[in-house]
């Protein structure tokens, strides 16, 4: 075993029973599996058939029999059906199976086989909303016009659903159970998004005489700003000018909602009540989102009853970064129970009734969820004057649940597939194992995982067993041993830099992202050309980012730069780590502001979620690392003000 796994177990040697639980040894068959997936790469179908055809008993050989049943599945003539029959009979409940499935349910829907789809669709154990959608059209093309009550259901969910929906979607209109205003609705939100061409095909499905003129969408969509300033005089006169209107200002405002505004008042004269509230909702958000101080001026002329989730969500944080107690308050109390009740708004609705003098209310709400081990119920426990506390060991597991996990198919593949490197497939395998077991056996799993190295399974596995418990599984410190000379000679927390790792990588490290960050500390190739000059590393190429020290190196080093540019703060340099630290440098205020506040209104999505689980993680690993109970709200601490003129 790595001696970093050994550091690894430190907090867990004591939970794990003595069952044989090691790492998975090579097979004798491993050469087999490999040429069959090498065949499938070269397309070389020789090869792989007659690989398939070997006899075996490799916990592999689904797979070569997976690949050629693929390979048969792309060709232009009739799949055999009894081939496939056999392999989802032999592989039944399997995740290969369940593939083979999907694989055979979709090219039925290529060749409009409808009547074998829909009875092939029900062996599916778990379809995507690409499939379901796919069922929907089977079920339209052979006469069930019924389905379209539970298309008309889902209307509002599926704005951004894949193009197999289109069909039922657009018949669920045409039938009448979906209503004109809910097309133009829709078109409405897919506009406010990163892909606005969606909201043409669903303009599309209106009438002729009430959709928008195609020549019109294009200028109104790609060259917002100009088309608004050569409006003639005559939009408002129908629906799809107005709406036109809408679409192009809600652009503007994603872009520079001052400027959205301000076109806005030369023609919202024109526009109905509702129109106005609308554009008004959507222009306020935009604010928010760029922490403009009118944000909340501009949420006041919006209906509270016409918001959507996110809108809403960004009034409080507008109210917040105000700060405005009273607006925070009024914002999540107008909230549906269902939002007003999620841990971050019941934590800042707490902190507004105790802004109030309400202290009774806002203990009893923070009593609601304090104990939770995510940002929100460590932050209202404080408020309770309950730091965090180390957690407490979870005890043994009984040595038969450890077996099973050990034994299990799903589990006894995924191992294999990791060590052939296809580690796709074995993460795929290893999360299909899991649905529907009980905790014990997702905790054994996870003590599976740990002993074969593989951290980010032991983590998740750990957590989707019991996210409140189990904190030595998921708080891992692999390579210890290289990391915290690294860290104590940067003059770093060991806690934030392990909660760093754990959110940047779950301590995986050949992990590249899509941007082209790798390794442990997803460092960037920029970033670790510029660190290494820095420092003054000599021979520096992009090839050693995969190595495990160097890579160490430039993520510590380039973590002590953030912060030596960013006030020595971890949450500034926690947001400049995953976002730039430009972008953390822009995001203060002009004034001082709470490390809480700051995170709750980070504007990127990505990076508001990572800020507060890195901080959460540092706390965990912290608590664990000291034996000692932590404050979350302390190491936020306050954001200093951003000097004048930056």
């Amino acid at each position: 075993m790595h001696k970093g796994a050994r550091a690894a177990l430190f907090t867990v040697g004591m939970l794990i029973a003595t069952a044989g639980l090691g790492q998975a040894a090579p097979d004798s068959g491993d050469d087999r599996i490999v040429a069959a997936r090498e065949a499938v790469r070269k397309g070389d179908r020789n090869t792989l058939e007659r690989l398939a055809l070997e006899p075996s008993s490799h916990p592999l050989d689904p797979y070569v029999r997976y690949w050629r049943l693929i390979n048969v599945l792309a060709r232009p003539e009739t799949p055999p059906a009894p081939m496939l029959e056999a392999f989802l009979e032999q592989e039944a409940g399997s995740m290969l199976a369940e593939r083979v499935r999907v694989d055979w349910l979709r090219r039925m829907a290529t060749d409009g086989d409808w009547a074998s789809f829909l009875a092939l669709f029900p062996g599916l154990l778990n379809p995507d909303r690409e499939m379901r959608c796919t069922a929907w059209t089977a079920q339209l093309m052979s006469g069930n016009r019924d389905v379209l009550d539970a298309v008309a259901a889902e209307w509002s969910a599926l704005d951004d659903a894949p193009a197999a929906c289109d069909t039922a979607l657009q018949a669920a209109y045409a039938s009448a159970r979906v209503h004109e205003d809910d097309v133009w609705r829709r078109a409405r939100r897919q506009v406010d998004t990163r892909k606005p061409d969606n909201a043409r095909l669903t303009w599309s499905w209106l009438p002729a005489d009430s959709a928008p003129p195609a020549a019109q969408v294009e200028q109104a969509l790609k060259s917002s700003a100009a088309w608004l300033d050569r409006l003639p005089p005559n939009f408002a006169v129908t629906r799809a000018g107005r709406e036109l209107v809408l679409a192009a200002l809600t652009r503007v405002a994603r872009a520079d909602p001052r400027a959205a505004y301000t076109r806005l008042l030369s023609v919202q004269d024109r526009l109905g009540a509702e129109e106005r509230s609308h554009i008004h909702a959507v222009i306020a958000m935009h604010a928010a989102i760029e922490q403009l101080p009118e944000a909340l001026d501009l949420y006041r002329a919006a209906s509270a009853a016409e918001l959507s989730p996110l809108q809403r969500a960004w009034r409080v944080r507008a109210a917040l970064r105000a700060p405005d107690w009273n607006a925070v308050r009024s914002a999540i109390e107008a909230m549906p129970e269902a939002e007003r009740e999620l841990p971050e708004w019941t934590y800042w609705l707490g902190r507004a009734h105790a802004a109030g003098d309400r202290h009774e209310v806002a203990a009893s709400l923070f009593a609601r969820i304090a104990g939770e081990p995510h940002f929100y119920g460590i932050l209202a426990g404080e408020e309770l004057g309950q730091p965090f506390a180390p957690p407490a060991s979870n005890g043994l597991l009984p040595t038969a649940k450890l077996a099973e996990a050990e034994t299990d198919p799903g589990l006894v593949r995924a191992l294999a597939l990791y060590r052939l490197d296809m580690r796709t497939e074995a993460v795929r395998e290893w999360i299909w194992a899991l649905r529907e077991r009980d905790e014990q056996f997702r905790l054994a799993a996870a003590h599976l995982a740990l002993r074969n190295e593989i951290y980010d399974r032991a983590i998740n596995t750990a957590e989707l067993a019991n996210s409140r418990t189990n904190f030595a599984l998921r708080f891992l410190t692999p390579y210890r041993d290289l990391i915290e000379p690294q860290v104590r000679s940067q003059g770093l927390d060991l806690g934030w830099v392990y909660g760093v790792m754990r959110q940047e990588s779950r301590f995986v490290i050949p992990a590249r992202s899509s941007a082209g960050a790798q390794g442990l500390m997803q460092v960037m190739p920029a970033t670790g050309k510029w660190v290494a000059g820095k420092i003054g590393l000599k021979g520096y190429h992009q090839g050693l980012l995969s190595n495990l020290d160097t890579n160490v190196l430039l993520g510590t080093s380039y973590m002590r730069l953030i912060l030596d540019g960013l006030d020595d703060h971890p949450v500034l340099a926690s947001a400049g780590y995953n976002a730039g630290p430009g972008r953390a440098r822009r995001w203060r205020d002009d004034k001082a502001l709470e490390g809480a506040i700051y995170a709750e209104t980070i504007p990127f999505d990505e990076t508001r979620d990572y800020v507060k689980k890195v901080m959460t993680n540092a706390i965990i690993y912290a608590a664990l690392l000291e034996a000692q109970p932590q404050s979350l709200k302390s190491r936020l601490g306050m954001i200093s003000p951003r000097p004048p003129g930056e």
